[in-house]
């Protein structure tokens, strides 16, 4: 019976990977413990419907990632359980058109409702306190 090395194990084993493994490795979470947060909150769907964590995830699937900086949808091109440079994660994937102009939508939108005012039109500098107690008298 002959040993198999760590490496031939990962390699034989990289056909089958977990979502929350998958996610993380293509680096849309920090953690794997995020990765499966998100999936258990219903961050994330899987062809369309509510996914596990344990979901194995196979290439030509569609996800649908939600997140802050805004609702992601990809095309997993490859498999990977191996969390590597960024360059590299971005191969794994592929986002839609659809998906990426929803994206910068949404994020010209949360630009524009922030607002933009005017110098001196946010809270009173420690100078204006002074003078507002100096005036009310509350000082």
């Amino acid at each position: 019976m002959s040993r198999q090395s760590r490496q031939d194990r990962d390699e034989d084993s990289s056909d089958k990977v977990r979502l929350d493994k998958w996610l993380w490795a293509a680096r849309f979470f920090k953690t794997r413990g995020l990765a499966a947060d998100a999936i258990d909150g219903g961050k994330v769907h899987y062809d369309g419907f509510r996914a596990k964590a344990a979901r194995e995830v196979k290439v030509g699937a569609r996800l649908r990632i939600t997140k802050e900086d805004g609702e992601w949808e990809v095309v997993v091109k490859a498999v990977s359980g191996q969390r590597r440079g960024a360059p590299e994660a971005a191969l794994l994937y592929e986002e839609t058109e659809e998906g990426r102009k929803r994206r910068e939508l949404q994020a010209e939108q949360r630009k524009a409702e922030f607002g933009i005012r005017d110098h001196g039109m946010g809270r009173p500098t420690k100078r204006q306190l002074r003078d507002i107690k100096r005036f009310t008298g509350n000082w």
